[in-house]
């Protein structure tokens, strides 16, 4: 274990008494003061955060390189993606040893009249150039004396001529957008600061869509840029003024349409706008006065423009109807919605995409993400075909849709599972063909060599919380093992199935790696999620305690060397488990951790907090809503409790959740903590949400998680 004892002593936090009143209730809030990033002061208390985080784990730091080089010698650092056809281009991106960020390349593809040939993709070799390769953009060379480089789009005009990029340099998710020649390599002069994810070309390739965000970091309006124009004049093309209304644009299948979402966690709205028109004006599809939850996508059936949409029309887990344009101009309640996939209480529809012949379906099953193919000949007729799911052999995994072209004869497809890399296949479409194009290759890798297993854990209330146990295949329950626990359990959002090349040094070491699936996820389709959200927000916290019970109660765990992790929302729920037993947990690693929740959302002007009124209830306006948060929340909770080893990871730049919550944590416990476990926070200066860009700063963030977690499990060789 780390020599705590001869750390330097903790920050001393000052603290400044601000009092935040609502519902008649007082809160007297000390640390409040940290929220002032650009205060001398509070720059002054993160670095000394950070020093201390060093100190407390230096004899940490031989095991954080050694974790870094297995993870680094298991990649394989020279790679590139599996060509995808797009147009009269095949794109794709080369990675190589030595560099941080992947290129952006593409060459020409033909076409013969023999459909499979022409889209079957060319062979390319990592680190080989081709005849007739051209890089459309070089991440290491734009993030070349810039302190964090990400993308947050790119789009390619319908002739091949123009790149469209979007490109963070601080990590707070506002890019720059740019615009580029790809016949000559140059920089348009357009340059549009500030905008935010999602890009598309018209057409023509004359004008450019983008988003931007407003005070709070909502994405409230899109805009069309007319290339060659300035910016200032730039078209609003729609504008959504509810501050609980997310705002967004996907590209039609066939590029003529622009489809526009507004909505929310619990019902949303689609307009559509005509792209061959510059004229035209977004058209309302499925208002959000119905308050249906829902997506759309357009075909063309039987010469037809047509959409199918996934919806909660009278169907909690989705379904799938069929809406014809003929239907649009009838009040609503008179439309006819065909039925496509009728609703079923054990399969949760995510959503469509579509080729000329096929609808493919996103469908959650027994926990796992599938796809599912049908014709589009008789979509939503008594003479439609049944629909047809590509089949693996795996218990567990994850099948999800990675390309669906509109002239293409066949789908690509991602796969993996916890102990299989992510492999690339496509499917045929006319005849269910399954052909594998790629299989991501690791060094010193065996599968063989793990199990991943389901367990159920039974919580208090009776209900069975879905458990994934990763280990080596020599491990059992017969005796105790070291463990680390994961949660998140916010937003639906699954934690499914994945191969993960630095978890690999955890369970070499002998740990097992467990994943509890619990409420507020959507592993189970949407009640699982309905019952760990707002009012019923305490199900996700119970459940990861219960899920750590059971771990003890079967074998699995020595009850002293037990790690909680968890990130963002599910950093929230670190900070509650901490709470609420902090005896069951020897460390607990909160990375981004959302843990000033209540304080957060109570300010409608800080990023994003009106929009989580959807996830967590409006404190503001009601009362109930207000007590069952405070009753729950991380920092109004931490008392006079022997809190375990802490971490808390963040970043200054984050947008999501602001490093001020982790820093106000961190001092609280420090405060209240009777345990003499350290409690430290570390920040990372340049960095946003997913911490420092880069792939090998990613794997330095990773290795100093698990190193954390290794040394607090008693597996560090340089501890007592």
């Amino acid at each position: 274990m780390s020599h705590a004892e001869h750390a330097p002593a903790a920050p001393q936090t000052p603290k400044v008494p601000t009092v935040r009143t609502h519902h008649g209730d007082a809160f007297t809030d000390d640390y409040e003061w940290l929220r002032d990033k650009d205060s001398p002061q509070v720059r002054a208390h993160l670095e000394a955060e950070n020093a201390y985080a060093e100190a407390v784990t230096a004899d940490q730091a031989q095991l954080r390189e050694a974790i870094f080089n297995e993870i680094k010698a298991r990649t394989v650092e020279t790679d590139l993606s599996v060509p995808a056809r797009k147009r009269g281009w095949w794109y794709f991106t080369r990675t190589a040893e030595g560099s941080q960020y992947a290129i952006h390349c593409r060459v020409a593809a033909t076409d013969t009249g023999d459909l499979n040939a022409d889209w079957t993709p060319p062979a390319i070799e990592a680190g080989v150039t081709i005849a007739g390769e051209q890089v459309l953009l070089d991440g290491n060379k734009e993030a070349e004396g810039k302190p964090f480089f990400s993308l947050g789009g790119m789009a390619v005009t319908e002739d091949g001529n123009l790149l469209a990029y979007a490109q963070d340099n601080a990590g707070d998710e506002r890019f720059t957008l740019r615009i580029k020649d790809l016949g000559t390599g140059e920089l348009l002069p357009d340059s549009i600061e500030n905008v935010f994810y999602g890009l598309a070309f018209s057409p023509d390739g004359t004008r450019v869509f983008y988003t931007v965000v407003d005070d709070s970091w909502r994405p409230h309006q899109i805009k069309a840029h007319t290339l060659g124009t300035d910016p200032a004049t730039d078209t609003v093309v729609f504008q959504e003024d509810d501050p609980g209304m997310w705002l967004g644009f996907d590209l039609a299948a066939d590029r003529t349409e622009l489809l526009i979402s507004i909505g929310n966690s619990e019902y949303s709205e689609t307009l559509t706008l005509d792209l061959l028109d510059p004229h035209a004006v977004p058209v309302m599809l499925v208002s959000r006065e119905h308050r249906i939850l829902h997506s759309a996508d357009p075909i063309t059936l039987d010469g037809q423009r047509a959409y199918v949409i996934t919806h909660d029309r009278d169907a909690l887990n989705n379904m799938v109807s069929l809406l014809r344009t003929d239907q649009l101009a009838l009040p609503f309640a008179q439309q006819r919605w065909e039925t496509v996939l009728e609703h079923r209480n054990t399969v949760k529809v995510e959503g469509t995409a579509a080729t000329a012949t096929h609808l493919v379906v996103s469908v959650r099953k027994e926990t796992t993400e599938r796809v599912v193919v049908l014709p589009l000949e008789g979509l939503g007729t008594a003479a439609q075909q049944p629909a047809v799911e590509p089949a693996f052999y795996e218990e567990l995994y994850t099948c999800s849709l990675a390309n669906a072209e509109l002239e293409a004869p066949m789908i690509r497809l991602s796969y993996t599972s916890d102990f299989t890399p992510a492999r690339v296949y496509d499917y045929t479409l006319a005849d269910g063909t399954l052909l594998l194009r790629k299989q991501t290759q690791v060094n010193d890798y065996d599968p063989a060599k793990y199990r991943a297993t389901r367990e159920w854990a039974t919580a208090a209330d009776g209900t069975k919380i879905p458990l994934t146990i990763l280990r080596r295949a020599d491990i059992t329950n017969e005796t105790p093992h070291p463990v680390l626990v994961y949660g998140y359990g916010s937003y639906e959002m699954s934690m499914d199935p994945g191969f993960g090349i630095p978890r690999l040094s955890l369970l070499d070491r002998g740990v097992v790696f467990v994943i509890a699936h619990v409420r507020g996820g959507g592993e189970l389709g949407r009640s699982w999620y309905l019952e760990g959200k707002k009012l019923a927000k305490k199900n996700t916290f119970t459940d990861f305690v219960d899920a750590t019970k059971h771990l003890l109660d079967t074998g699995w765990a020595d009850p002293k060397r037990i790690v909680a992790m968890g990130g963002s929302a599910g950093g929230l729920l670190m900070g509650a488990v901490a709470n609420l037993a902090p005896q069951l947990y020897a460390g607990i690693i909160a990375q981004v951790p959302f843990v000033d929740a209540l304080t957060s959302i109570l300010d409608p002007d800080l990023p994003l907090s009106a929009l989580e009124w959807e996830e967590w209830g409006n404190p503001i306006e009601d009362a109930d809503v207000y007590e069952y948060m405070k009753s729950y929340s991380p920092y109004e909770n931490v008392a006079a409790l022997p809190y375990p080893k802490i971490a808390a990871v963040t970043s200054l730049n984050d947008t999501r959740v602001l490093y001020v919550e982790p820093a106000k944590w961190v001092a609280k416990l420090r405060e209240q903590t009777t345990g003499t476990a350290p409690i430290v926070m570390k920040i990372e200066m340049d960095g946003g949400h997913g911490g420092a860009s880069g792939r090998y700063e990613g794997w330095k963030t990773r290795a100093w998680d698990y190193a954390f977690a290794l040394d607090t499990l008693g597996l560090n060789p340089a501890g007592a």
